[in-house]
């Protein structure tokens, strides 16, 4: 059977127990934690695969990277993945959460790349400007990159606008070579 198939029926089961139980925003930051730590960690899913490591001593690694102020139900969600041997795709079934999460609850990942800090109220401008295009709530995240000298990269669901003084004079260089 298909990795992706199998991580998102787990993650649809997840995703519903979780909405019956009210704990669906919860599990939703656990599974982030989670999907963090493989990006952060990328010995983990080695690790966790590892068929010489004890079922126990993957539950607590695979506990511990889901956070420290985790919901029940993730814990007995992780039992569940290791019961059934699924511990392989784990890092699936969480990011396919993730997805599934923001398509029931209208979520749209952001991105704001500035060439310097921005202040908290810019930067709640560009995600009253964005959620006001996509009729959804704006998950933002500023990242600060110098390279771009000044202005701003504003990214979310498909849409790129590159406003950065970098870009502005890369497209004057280029008609020049024209």
């Amino acid at each position: 059977m298909d990795i992706g198939v199998i991580s998102v029926r787990y993650a649809r089961a997840l995703l519903k127990s979780a909405t019956e139980q009210k704990l669906a925003d919860d599990v939703y930051k656990d599974m982030q934690t989670l999907a963090e730590s493989y990006m952060r960690v990328p010995q983990l899913r080695f690790t966790i695969e590892n068929p010489m490591l004890g079922k126990d001593k993957k539950k607590q690694l695979m506990l511990t990277a889901c956070g420290t102020e985790r919901t029940k139900l993730t814990d007995r969600f992780v039992e569940l993945v290791l019961n059934e041997d699924r511990e392989n795709i784990l890092q699936f079934m969480a990011n396919s959460y993730i997805t599934l999460y923001r398509q029931q609850k209208n979520v749209i990942p952001g991105r704001l790349i500035t060439a310097t800090t921005v202040s908290p109220e810019t930067e709640q401008k560009m995600r009253k400007m964005v959620e006001s295009r996509t009729n959804g709530t704006v998950e933002f995240v500023t990242e600060v990159n110098p390279d771009i000298i000044g202005g701003f990269i504003l990214e979310y669901d498909t849409y790129r606008m590159d406003a950065s003084v970098k870009a502005q004079l890369n497209n004057i260089l280029n008609t020049l070579k024209k």
